[in-house]
């Protein structure tokens, strides 16, 4: 019997870990297939950080998603506007279904003689159009330590944490991932020190296109089942 897309539930999942990642993939395979057949009518979003997002429930602050990375699938995403280090306003974790998913973590410093970057907010709409602020605040960073993981591992990010992902070039990955945002947080990203305010309109795939990737996932998700 499929596990049901609940974030509180699969939540609990990720808690127990182990032997309950069977429920996870459950729970992943079952959304995936509803989209695959049309009987979920959500669409998959471009992210601008390069992949694709099956936004499966949003439940005020709390919402269920999973991603696709996988440069070989359709039409490239637009290069990002700023950098791909970022922090959220919402802690994650995240079960890999399939692939390997890098996390460096990013030391950001406020106030550096001589900084490298500016920090912009990032403002999502309803509408799909990020709105991304220049904010007062000038950086400098350094990379701290990565965490790398595979098949069945559980990672968490917490809110606020800046950090880049990282998928091996000419590979493919998906993720699980749960979100709870938290009050007191933006989304923030490094960019240029003297960038101007903008907007980026994230693209949203066709019913076809959706449909196609659901199932590609599955494929991949299906073939690893049976190994």
């Amino acid at each position: 019997m499929r596990s049901p897309v609940d974030h509180r539930l699969l939540e609990q999942t990720m808690d127990r870990g182990g032997a309950a990642t069977a429920e996870i993939f459950d729970a992943a395979a079952s959304a995936l297939e509803e989209i695959a057949t049309g009987r979920r009518g959500l669409r998959a979003v471009r992210h601008p950080l390069g992949f694709l997002c099956f936004p499966v429930q949003r439940d005020g602050d709390r919402g269920v998603c999973v991603h696709s990375f996988d440069a070989s699938a359709g039409r490239a995403t637009p290069a990002p506007t700023t950098s791909p280090v970022h922090s959220h306003s919402w802690e994650l974790t995240s079960c890999v279904l399939y692939g390997q998913v890098g996390n460096l973590r990013v030391r950001v410093h406020e106030r550096p003689k001589e900084p490298t970057h500016r920090l912009y907010e990032v403002l999502s709409r309803p509408s799909g159009v990020d709105e991304i602020r220049p904010t007062s605040r000038l950086v400098s960073c350094e990379p701290g330590p990565e965490q790398t993981s595979a098949r069945g591992e559980i990672y968490t990010l917490p809110a606020g944490e800046f950090h880049t992902t990282i998928v091996p070039h000419g590979s493919a990955a998906a993720t699980l991932v749960l979100g709870r945002s938290l009050p007191g947080h933006s989304d923030l990203s490094l960019g240029p020190v003297h960038g101007a305010r903008h907007r980026v309109v994230r693209q949203t795939c066709d019913a076809a296109q959706t449909a196609r990737t659901a199932r590609s996932v599955l494929r991949r998700i299906h073939a690893l089942d049976a190994e």
